[in-house]
């Protein structure tokens, strides 16, 4: 369910199936980012309640790091957002990139 304000979503639904809207989102002033409010954060621009902008100037994010929630959550979810996951997947990656190097092919020695 989507609802028009302006041209622009009123209302949403969020990544928890909850209906959001700009003033059920996480209060511009948050400082402890837990995985159900990045979600919220990333639903909202991706359903058209607020700008790429508006989020960035709101809860003063980088786009490096909006990015970085909006990839996570693609990859795995709501899960993909927390801390733990995203440690967890960054040194997965590492170890794959590590055996790549590992493997190189042998020369014969004739």
């Amino acid at each position: 369910m989507i609802e028009y304000h302006n041209s622009r979503a009123a209302r949403i639904i969020g990544p928890f199936r909850e209906v959001l809207t700009r003033d059920s989102l996480p209060p511009p002033n948050t400082t402890r980012w837990v995985a159900s409010r990045k979600a919220q954060v990333v639903s909202a621009v991706q359903g058209g309640l607020l700008t790429l902008e508006e989020v960035m100037a709101r809860y003063n994010l980088s786009l490096e790091e909006f990015y970085s929630w909006q990839r996570a959550m693609d990859r795995a979810g709501v899960s993909g957002l927390r801390v733990a996951w995203s440690q967890q997947d960054r040194a997965e990656r590492r170890r794959h990139t590590e055996k790549a190097h590992h493997r190189a092919p042998r020369l014969a020695l004739v």
